[in-house]
């Protein structure tokens, strides 16, 4: 009997909709034998979510989403897996990181009241908005706010309107960094969702061949953004440098869309190789999981 997985799931403690104890119950209910919430920048869910995987029968993976920066790219995801997640070095990163970002969540909401109050309408409370995000702040949550204010009907347009008009720059790792303090922690480092980085093959590869002496241990070919020929693709050029294959749905529970937990575009099944992969790669960097 195949097992399939889902290595790339979003909760409450950063800009997902679900608790970290409901993504693995409905990670159960999908069928999957392993997942891993990998929060942005947050390690808060993890043992939560451990705590339910081993109720539920569910292999649950520490994983955490990072922002890094590489020259001209910013924003580009990292996925560590596999850390030390109480990994004191890793906390403090991150609740500076988190420091930072609620700050700048917090002057974004300003600058959308001040949109909103030049069209006459309501403000919205960044109190209400932190006590809904339970964890760390990001854009979505604010998004949500304007919905239910109405004056947003959907996450696209409060965005369009109002998030992005008012945006303020974000904090990014430089990547190299970030690698380094993943494998430090114990963990091994895979780059995310590579269509969103960029749709240009050759250069992609030339990323590659760039993030590969920083140490870099592996692609998430199994992703939202690749049809099966480009999970084909990224399998081809991870195997090419050593690489390992990773995938997951990057399910942030948006209900209605596309992107389902275990999968995206009616047909990706994620197998569960990947897990094993990321186990390999942990023992040859002396970790495990």
């Amino acid at each position: 009997m195949n097992k399939y997985v889902d290595l790339h799931l979003h909760s409450t403690c950063s800009d997902g909709t679900h608790a970290p104890a409901e993504v693995v119950r409905m990670a159960a209910r999908a069928g999957l034998s392993a997942v891993a919430l990998a929060d942005h920048d947050n390690l808060d869910g993890i043992d939560e979510a451990m705590a339910a995987g081993r109720e539920l029968g569910v292999e649950v993976l520490s994983a955490v989403e990072l922002s890094v920066l590489w020259g001209e790219y910013e924003d580009i995801h990292l996925l560590g897996y596999g850390f030390d997640h109480h990994d004191r070095e890793m906390e403090k990163a991150f609740r500076e990181f988190r420091d930072f970002r609620e700050n700048r969540n917090e002057h974004i909401v300003a600058r959308v009241n001040e949109k909103l109050e030049q069209e006459g309408r309501e403000p919205i409370d960044f109190a209400e908005v932190l006590a809904r995000a339970g964890g760390t702040v990001g854009r979505p949550h604010i998004a949500q706010a304007l919905i239910e204010k109405g004056h947003a009907s959907d996450k696209d347009e409060a965005f369009r309107n109002y998030l992005v008009p008012c945006n303020l720059q974000k904090r990014f790792f430089p990547i190299d960094e970030a690698i380094a303090m993943v494998h430090r922690a114990g963990g091994v480092a895979v780059l995310a969702h590579p269509p969103f980085i960029t749709s240009d093959r050759k250069v992609f590869e030339s990323l590659l061949d760039a993030f590969v002496p920083l140490g870099l241990d592996g692609v998430e070919a199994y992703n939202n953004g690749a049809d099966n020929n480009d999970i084909d693709w990224y399998i081809t050029q991870a195997r090419r440098r050593g690489l390992i294959v990773t995938g997951g749905s990057d399910y942030h529970g948006d209900e209605g869309g596309q992107i389902v937990i275990g999968g995206s575009r009616g047909n990706l099944k994620i197998p569960y190789s990947c897990v094993e992969e990321i186990r390999q790669a942990l023992a040859r960097r002396g970790g495990s999981i």
